[in-house]
């Protein structure tokens, strides 16, 4: 299943496992956009992406670490 910019938790995941070795409350805004389109699911358009859902997959991932 391809993954859109609004799943959120799904993207997390998917960075939690593919960068295990990343604290995710350390990570820019530029650094987390391209993580997330280099995922091998990702397939939405970049313009589509804001600061809001990067906010989110940021937390959502820090609550994936703990």
């Amino acid at each position: 299943m391809k993954l859109k910019w609004t799943d959120v938790q799904r993207i997390a995941i998917r960075l939690f496992e593919a960068h295990p070795e990343i604290d995710p409350m350390r990570i820019n805004f530029v650094d987390l956009m391209e993580w997330v389109k280099a995922l091998p699911e990702f397939d939405d358009d970049p313009s589509r992406c804001g600061e809001r859902i990067l906010e989110a997959i940021q937390q959502a991932w820090i609550e994936e670490v703990d």
